[in-house]
């Protein structure tokens, strides 16, 4: 066995800001030798190479390279100009268009961050000409860039469905209906924060023709995700496969359609998806590493016999761990933290009669939020360093808009035909 102290050593490196990589791999190996247990170092080694050797996770860095030659191939024009001609007349359209771009850009990229710059960058100023508030802008644009985690195809779904050992199919539509709700959602609360900017300039509705426009210029870009999900679903290609088609696909509407991209382009976009990935999947085998320490230490059976100690319902339960999710969300990214937590709470929610489907769009969702809480959304830095709008004012603008994508997490989870009723529904459950 392992001293559960090693959680301990994790907490305090990551409080000293020792980074996340570090505090897993260094944390149990700290405790290994202070219990005199060289040998089991040996294991963690093992599980490091084991934790990377899998075929799905191929897919990761597939995902995030077609999601840079669609960011780099001018897809952010097409789809904010088609967002316009869908949803600019409504009261608040700017801010309907920046919510149903980043729901779009989303589906195409999986990249929040991307869509928080990409869609930030041409929509606050465009929405500052027409009497939007700055502050707002910019909350309302990280409120809404974080469905780019949820919407599928989604990375960091693809790491939950490696690490719980479930299907990347049934995690991809079990996200889809989440996704649209997320969007439903943060619109009415734009509709209903209008009225505290009575100067802001509305649109007049896009003409058929507009709009026939706009919608051909975005087709090609949006038949991605139907291309991924439906070859997965039809059985055609594997997760991984999938990625790589999207890539082909996203390379030819690039260079030859778009005609945005120009082949010198493509190898520093080769180079900065290798770095980004290399270091997502270093994780990932640290990961794997303190998982197998978790496990031999006795801390999973422990937090186990602590939760069924306060309640054995599994709604009771559910709304502990969303509330614990959401604080972790606060202070870790959400790839790390379903790596680190995904293996102790997902076996306790499937024993008290939770689908882990389910519980793994929910627990994605709610990590993904915190991309846009405070102190560490990454989410919001981007959104104040693209506004120039200081963290502290838009940390307090988003709150209406966390409140109500937390409200749905509840939903979500409270009402799990949300989220697995069109899994079940294709047959994928």
């Amino acid at each position: 066995m392992i001293s559960p102290v090693f959680i301990l050593y994790f907490l305090i490196l990551l409080l000293i800001g020792v980074p996340v990589l570090f505090s897993l791999g260094l944390s149990p190996v700290i405790a290994l030798f202070q219990d005199d247990k060289i040998l089991f170092i040996n294991m963690l080694y093992q599980r490091l190479y084991s934790g990377l050797d899998s075929f799905l996770l191929l897919a990761l860095p597939f995902f995030m390279l077609a999601g840079e030659f669609m960011v780099n191939g001018g897809i952010t024009t097409r789809i904010i100009t088609f967002s316009q001609t869908m949803v600019r007349h409504m009261k608040g359209g700017l801010g309907h268009v920046v919510i149903l771009a980043a729901t779009l850009f989303g589906a195409l990229t999986g990249s929040s961050v991307a869509a928080t710059s990409a869609i930030g960058n041409m929509l606050i100023p465009e929405m500052e000409r027409y009497k939007y508030n700055r502050t707002y802008s910019a909350a309302l644009t990280a409120a809404a860039t974080v469905l780019g985690t949820i919407i599928p195809p989604s990375g960091i779904m693809l790491i939950y469905a490696f690490v719980m050992n479930t299907s990347v199919a049934a995690m991809f539509m079990g996200g889809v209906i989440p996704g649209i709700i997320f969007c439903i959602g943060l619109m009415i609360v734009n509709h209903f924060q209008m009225k505290k900017y009575p100067e802001v300039e509305q649109f007049e509705r896009a003409t058929r023709e507009e709009r026939k426009a706009g919608f051909k210029m975005a087709i090609l870009p949006l038949l991605t995700p139907v291309i991924i999900l439906g070859g997965i679903y039809g059985g055609i290609f594997t997760p991984t496969e999938a990625a790589a088609v999207a890539v082909l696909y996203a390379l030819i509407l690039s260079l030859f359609v778009m005609k945005n991209l120009k082949i010198k382009d493509i190898f520093p976009m080769f180079f900065r998806v290798a770095v980004s990935a290399s270091a997502i999947l270093i994780i990932v085998a640290a990961a794997s590493g303190f998982a197998s320490a978790v496990s031999l230490s006795g801390v999973a059976n422990k937090i186990t016999q602590f939760l069924y100690s306060i309640t054995d319902n599994k709604y009771i339960l559910f709304f502990i761990v969303n509330i614990f999710l959401f604080i972790v969300g606060m202070f870790l990214d959400a790839g790390p933290a379903i790596l680190i937590f995904a293996p102790i709470l997902a076996p306790i929610m499937t024993n008290v009669g939770i689908d882990p489907v389910h519980f793994g769009v929910v627990m994605v969702s709610n990590l993904s939020i915190g991309l846009a809480t405070p102190p560490m959304g990454l989410v919001l830095f981007v959104a104040s360093g693209v506004s120039g709008v200081p963290l502290q004012k838009i940390s307090k603008a988003i709150i209406p808009f966390l409140c109500v994508e937390f409200f749905i997490i509840f939903l979500m989870s409270f009402f799990p035909a949300l989220v697995i009723g069109l899994p079940q529904l294709l047959g994928l459950m």
